[in-house]
Protein backbone atom coordinates (compact mmCIF):
# COMPACT_ATOMS: atom_id res chain seq x y z
CA UNK A 1 0.00 0.00 0.00
CA UNK A 2 1.25 3.45 -0.74
CA UNK A 3 0.04 6.72 0.74
CA UNK A 4 -1.80 7.22 4.00
CA UNK A 5 -4.82 8.45 1.99
CA UNK A 6 -4.77 5.21 -0.02
CA UNK A 7 -4.61 3.18 3.20
CA UNK A 8 -7.46 5.13 4.76
CA UNK A 9 -9.62 4.76 1.63
CA UNK A 10 -8.91 1.02 1.46
CA UNK A 11 -9.71 0.53 5.11
CA UNK A 12 -12.95 2.48 4.73
CA UNK A 13 -13.99 0.30 1.77
CA UNK A 14 -13.12 -2.91 3.64
CA UNK A 15 -14.89 -1.68 6.80
CA UNK A 16 -18.01 -0.75 4.81
CA UNK A 17 -18.10 -4.15 3.09
CA UNK A 18 -17.48 -6.03 6.35
CA UNK A 19 -20.26 -4.13 8.11
CA UNK A 20 -22.62 -4.56 5.15
CA UNK A 21 -22.08 -8.33 4.98
CA UNK A 22 -22.56 -8.82 8.70
CA UNK A 23 -25.64 -6.56 8.71
CA UNK A 24 -27.10 -8.67 5.89
CA UNK A 25 -26.44 -11.83 7.91
CA UNK A 26 -28.17 -10.24 10.90
CA UNK A 27 -31.20 -9.20 8.81
CA UNK A 28 -31.49 -12.72 7.39
CA UNK A 29 -31.31 -14.33 10.84
CA UNK A 30 -33.92 -11.88 12.19
CA UNK A 31 -36.22 -12.62 9.24
CA UNK A 32 -36.00 -16.37 9.87
CA UNK A 33 -36.60 -15.89 13.59
CA UNK A 34 -39.60 -13.63 13.04
CA UNK A 35 -41.11 -15.93 10.40
CA UNK A 36 -41.03 -18.90 12.76
CA UNK A 37 -42.38 -16.84 15.65
CA UNK A 38 -45.26 -15.64 13.45
CA UNK A 39 -46.06 -19.24 12.47
CA UNK A 40 -46.09 -20.27 16.13
CA UNK A 41 -48.93 -17.91 17.06
CA UNK A 42 -52.30 -19.59 17.19
CA UNK A 43 -55.42 -17.62 16.38
CA UNK A 44 -57.57 -16.47 19.29
CA UNK A 45 -60.33 -18.99 18.84
CA UNK A 46 -60.86 -21.50 21.61
CA UNK A 47 -60.15 -25.17 21.12
CA UNK A 48 -57.16 -25.94 18.96
CA UNK A 49 -56.58 -29.51 17.89
CA UNK A 50 -53.42 -31.45 18.69
CA UNK A 51 -51.95 -30.91 15.21
CA UNK A 52 -52.27 -27.13 15.58
CA UNK A 53 -50.71 -27.21 19.05
CA UNK A 54 -47.88 -29.46 17.85
CA UNK A 55 -47.24 -27.21 14.84
CA UNK A 56 -47.14 -24.14 17.04
CA UNK A 57 -44.72 -25.81 19.45
CA UNK A 58 -42.50 -26.88 16.53
CA UNK A 59 -42.39 -23.32 15.16
CA UNK A 60 -41.45 -21.96 18.60
CA UNK A 61 -38.62 -24.50 18.69
CA UNK A 62 -37.41 -23.44 15.25
CA UNK A 63 -37.60 -19.78 16.23
CA UNK A 64 -35.53 -20.53 19.33
CA UNK A 65 -32.91 -22.17 17.10
CA UNK A 66 -32.65 -18.92 15.13
CA UNK A 67 -32.31 -16.79 18.28
CA UNK A 68 -28.65 -17.74 18.75
CA UNK A 69 -27.61 -16.67 15.21
CA UNK A 70 -29.51 -13.40 15.71
CA UNK A 71 -27.57 -12.70 18.88
CA UNK A 72 -24.25 -13.78 17.31
CA UNK A 73 -24.65 -11.52 14.26
CA UNK A 74 -25.89 -8.66 16.42
CA UNK A 75 -22.75 -8.95 18.57
CA UNK A 76 -20.54 -9.00 15.46
CA UNK A 77 -22.21 -5.87 14.05
CA UNK A 78 -21.70 -4.19 17.42
CA UNK A 79 -17.99 -5.11 17.45
CA UNK A 80 -17.50 -3.83 13.89
CA UNK A 81 -19.34 -0.57 14.56
CA UNK A 82 -17.20 0.12 17.65
CA UNK A 83 -13.85 -0.94 16.20
CA UNK A 84 -10.98 1.51 15.70
CA UNK A 85 -10.47 0.94 11.99
CA UNK A 86 -7.98 3.76 11.47
CA UNK A 87 -4.76 2.91 9.61
CA UNK A 88 -2.09 1.35 11.80
CA UNK A 89 1.41 -0.08 11.52
CA UNK A 90 0.83 -2.56 14.35
CA UNK A 91 -1.23 -5.76 14.39
CA UNK A 92 -4.25 -4.97 16.59
CA UNK A 93 -8.03 -5.13 16.35
CA UNK A 94 -9.03 -3.11 13.29
CA UNK A 95 -5.81 -3.88 11.38
CA UNK A 96 -5.62 -5.45 7.94
CA UNK A 97 -2.72 -7.90 8.02
CA UNK A 98 -1.18 -9.46 4.92
CA UNK A 99 0.45 -12.89 5.35
CA UNK A 100 1.59 -15.08 2.46
CA UNK A 101 -0.49 -12.92 0.11
CA UNK A 102 -3.64 -13.40 2.24
CA UNK A 103 -5.43 -10.40 3.71
CA UNK A 104 -6.86 -10.82 7.20
CA UNK A 105 -8.97 -8.25 9.05
CA UNK A 106 -8.71 -8.37 12.81
CA UNK A 107 -12.34 -7.80 13.81
CA UNK A 108 -14.74 -10.74 13.82
CA UNK A 109 -14.55 -14.10 12.10
CA UNK A 110 -16.09 -14.06 8.63
CA UNK A 111 -16.17 -15.99 5.40
CA UNK A 112 -13.97 -14.69 2.60
CA UNK A 113 -15.19 -11.61 0.73
CA UNK A 114 -13.84 -9.30 -1.94
CA UNK A 115 -13.20 -5.58 -2.07
CA UNK A 116 -11.66 -4.11 -5.21
CA UNK A 117 -10.69 -7.53 -6.55
CA UNK A 118 -8.80 -8.45 -3.36
CA UNK A 119 -9.99 -11.28 -1.11
CA UNK A 120 -10.24 -10.61 2.63
CA UNK A 121 -11.27 -12.70 5.60
CA UNK A 122 -12.14 -11.54 9.09
CA UNK A 123 -10.49 -13.11 12.13
CA UNK A 124 -11.33 -12.68 15.77
CA UNK A 125 -8.90 -11.19 18.30
CA UNK A 126 -9.53 -14.45 20.19
CA UNK A 127 -8.14 -16.57 17.33
CA UNK A 128 -4.81 -18.36 17.82
CA UNK A 129 -3.22 -16.72 14.77
CA UNK A 130 -4.09 -13.24 16.02
CA UNK A 131 -2.68 -14.03 19.46
CA UNK A 132 0.57 -15.18 17.80
CA UNK A 133 1.00 -11.90 15.87
CA UNK A 134 -0.58 -9.34 18.24
CA UNK A 135 1.56 -6.21 18.45
CA UNK A 136 3.89 -7.10 15.56
CA UNK A 137 4.59 -4.99 12.47
CA UNK A 138 5.31 -5.51 8.78
CA UNK A 139 8.59 -7.40 8.38
CA UNK A 140 8.22 -9.17 11.75
CA UNK A 141 7.90 -12.96 11.86
CA UNK A 142 6.06 -15.24 14.24
CA UNK A 143 5.74 -18.97 14.79
CA UNK A 144 2.37 -20.54 14.05
CA UNK A 145 1.47 -24.21 13.67
CA UNK A 146 5.07 -25.27 13.32
CA UNK A 147 6.16 -22.73 10.76
CA UNK A 148 7.58 -19.24 10.68
CA UNK A 149 5.33 -16.64 9.04
CA UNK A 150 6.42 -13.17 8.02
CA UNK A 151 3.99 -10.26 8.16
CA UNK A 152 4.08 -8.64 4.73
CA UNK A 153 1.99 -5.59 5.52
CA UNK A 154 -0.19 -4.03 8.20
CA UNK A 155 -2.74 -1.32 7.47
Amino acid sequence: MSTSQDRAALKKAVYDRLLSLESEELASAVAHYEAHMKESVLDDREGHDNDELAGSTEEVGLAAAFHHPVMTHHAKVDVIENLDFTPTDTVRPGAIVTLDGRHLIVAVSTARFEVGGVTYMGISPESPIYKAMDGLQAGDSFAFQGREIEIEDVA
